[in-house]
């Protein structure tokens, strides 16, 4: 049976103000906007465990054993591995944002470096340079910690433009240039940048262009109770969080997995009806009266990609519309500019995707 197409007409007036955005839901894909925190069922095998996907929705356990409460963020850093994409994690400190980055790279068995912006750190301290060697009187290249498979840039919004711009190239062509040299990273590469969200003295915002460039952004919320009784218990038994061997931590996927799973994601399908329903959610942010920026077609790709993802990881060769509602909050809402009386009004990005995603009509 054929999806009747997604009507064109236009989406009705959702006050934004009532849409409830403090809540950041962690269920399955039915949870507009909210990054799932688990497929609803394990994918099939038929190699004894081989399966890329298995191995990949084996790394949200895996990380457990180390970070307590924080599965959804688990689940939108795979999913942007699996896109190729790069991450921009917001929340105050001490949320684990170190030992998650660091967790993933054990589970995926891959190389990771940590990078603590400052406001005098130069593009230099970031990509690499080139080293005078007295003894030959030759220039040798030192590399930055940017050569890495998964690179925490901690803190970016206090450093300076220029070296924020080193490391957006680096994010968007997989190469840097010294000297005129390009020089490839290695693959995979995905950098996880990090900023607080209670502190703006000395920080230097990101512009809109540089944030386009993350494919994600996910909020890491303070823990639960529970989660929080959790961790004090892992520390009163001798949990050390720089010995991830010692809490159990081992790769249950390769580098190669993550190539072949990439390979499969790409050929997720996505009929014409889902498109269009993707591209009507973005345009419906561009009409709102409370945006003076809505999301550009690089955040529809990226939603597209994202969905792809997360379908792929759920055990399915087409994306649903349900999959584009998962993935719509974290994947849009660092791509709004708001105008400033509506955020004088309490309008928030997140308001703004909600009341698209209620108002757009959805596929059948």
């Amino acid at each position: 049976m054929t999806t009747p197409p997604v009507p064109h007409n236009e989406p009705r007036h959702v006050d934004e103000r009532e849409v409830p955005t403090t809540a950041l839901p962690t269920g399955g894909a039915h949870d507009y906007g909210a990054v799932p925190a688990a497929a609803a069922a394990p994918p099939t095998t038929t190699s004894g465990g081989t399966d890329p996907r298995a191995r990949l929705r084996a790394v949200r356990a895996e990380v457990a054993k180390a970070v307590v409460g924080q599965d959804p963020a688990v689940t939108g850093l795979v999913i942007a591995m699996l896109a190729g994409g790069h991450v921009l994690l917001e929340g105050v400190p001490g949320v684990a944002k170190t030992l998650l980055v660091r967790s993933l790279a054990t589970s995926l068995d891959v190389d990771t470096k940590r990078l603590q912006f400052t406001p005098d750190l130069m593009p230099g301290d970031v990509t690499g340079s080139l080293i005078y060697d007295a003894r030959t009187a030759e220039f040798s290249f030192r590399e930055g910690p940017v050569f890495t498979n998964l690179l925490l840039a901690d803190e970016i919004n206090r450093t300076p433009p220029k070296t924020q711009a080193a490391l957006l190239e680096a994010m968007e062509e997989h190469q840097v240039s010294v000297d005129g040299d390009p020089r490839a990273l290695p693959d995979p590469f995905m950098v996880v940048a990090t900023q607080n969200p209670v502190e703006y003295e000395g920080t230097y915002p990101l512009p809109e262009a540089q944030l386009d460039r993350f494919l994600l952004k996910l909020i890491l919320p303070l823990p639960e109770r529970g989660e929080e009784i959790e961790v004090l218990s892992r520390h009163s038994t001798g949990f050390n969080p720089r010995d991830l061997p010692g809490a159990g931590l081992q790769a249950v996927a390769s580098p190669g997995d993550l190539a072949t799973a990439r390979e499969q994601v790409r050929t997720v399908d996505a009929s014409s009806e889902v498109l269009a329903y993707i591209v009507d959610l973005v345009r419906a942010t561009r009409t709102s009266p409370s945006v003076s920026l809505g999301v550009s077609p690089r955040g529809a790709t990226a939603l597209l990609a994202t969905a792809k993802a997360w379908a792929w990881l759920s055990g399915r060769g087409f994306v649903t519309p349900d999959d584009v509602k998962a993935l719509a909050l974290p994947t849009l809402r660092h791509r709004i500019q708001l105008r400033a009386e509506a955020e004088l009004e309490g309008v928030s990005t997140e308001s703004v995707i909600n009341g698209a995603l209620r108002s757009v009509p959805v596929p059948r």
